[in-house]
């Protein structure tokens, strides 16, 4: 029989942007991807202008609903990438528990997550402090990290 797979790395990958991060109690909800461009993994996602939809366009706190959560059941297309959701595609989203994105900058453990906007849409994700360009999202920074993939909670 052929051998698929004979050299192993040595390194383990820790996770990927939108994997639930560990087995503690979390709160996941659904909703209707409105964005044209679909939704990746571990992104941000702001309440959309239908009923039960989600959008990635940055908004305010009043409509951040959480973060977009990885999956497999994702039945892919030709032509579409395989890791976000596709427009009219029922996204599952985290608004409580442990969940992996990327972050921009230098993040300390225990450190607010906000989301840049505007000016600061390109700070991305990170521990700038929240003013009228970033977004506090009441996650914190579970561990140090700088430019990458970070676990971020919310108990």
């Amino acid at each position: 029989m052929a051998e698929l797979q004979t050299t192993y790395s040595d390194t383990i990958a820790v996770g990927y942007p939108g994997m639930i991060a560990n087995g503690e109690t979390s709160n996941r909800i659904s909703r209707t991807v409105e964005t044209s461009g679909g939704i990746a993994f571990g992104k941000a996602v702001y309440r959309g202008s239908g009923d039960h939809g989600v959008t990635s366009t940055v908004g305010t706190l009043a409509t951040f609903m959480g973060w977009t959560v990885a999956t497999s059941a994702q039945g892919y297309i030709a032509g579409q990438d395989a890791d976000e959701y596709q427009q009219y595609d029922t996204a599952t989203i985290i608004t409580s528990g442990a969940v992996f994105i990327t972050v921009t900058g230098s993040v300390a453990d225990g450190a607010a997550i906000t989301v840049g906007t505007g000016a600061g849409v390109a700070d991305g994700y990170g521990a700038t402090a929240a003013d009228a360009t970033h977004i506090a999202t009441g996650w914190i920074a579970d561990q140090t990290v700088t430019d990458g993939l970070c676990r971020i909670v919310k108990r």
